[in-house]
């Protein structure tokens, strides 16, 4: 019974330790969130800054590593007229739009997210 218990706990120790391993050499099988491996980035078809009159400095909570970023990214994204680079360290999103938007647009996208808006800003260009 005693060797049962200590090959069971050997094995929790060997696969925590290869876990840990993959995941710090980016081949783990799931991000934090949970999500396969990695989340590609939408592509914006217009890329042409000057297009986009408006400029936002949103804060983002609850982005916790790449695919979480690239999701905030793709979500804005998906708005007609945005075009979306998230910053991971700062936690938030650079978002250029083709028509002037409000707080409370931004709010009830990320509101159907598990990431939450905590800042707004207009910037001026």
């Amino acid at each position: 019974m005693a060797a049962l218990i200590i090959i069971c706990a050997a094995a929790l120790v060997i696969f925590a330790v290869y876990r840990t391993v993959q995941k710090a050499r980016g081949k783990a099988k799931s991000s934090c969130c949970g999500t396969p491996e990695v989340i590609t980035k939408k592509k914006v078809e217009d890329t042409d800054e000057s297009h986009y009159p408006y400029r936002y400095k949103l804060a983002i909570d609850g982005m916790r590593c790449s695919n979480c970023a690239a999701t905030v990214e793709n979500t804005l994204d998906e708005i007609d007229g945005i075009w979306a680079r998230v910053n991971l360290g700062r936690k938030e999103a650079d978002v250029l739009s083709k028509q002037e938007m409000q707080q409370a647009d931004f709010a009830r996208v990320m509101g159907a997210t598990s990431y939450k808006l905590v800042g707004f800003e207009a910037v001026q260009k």
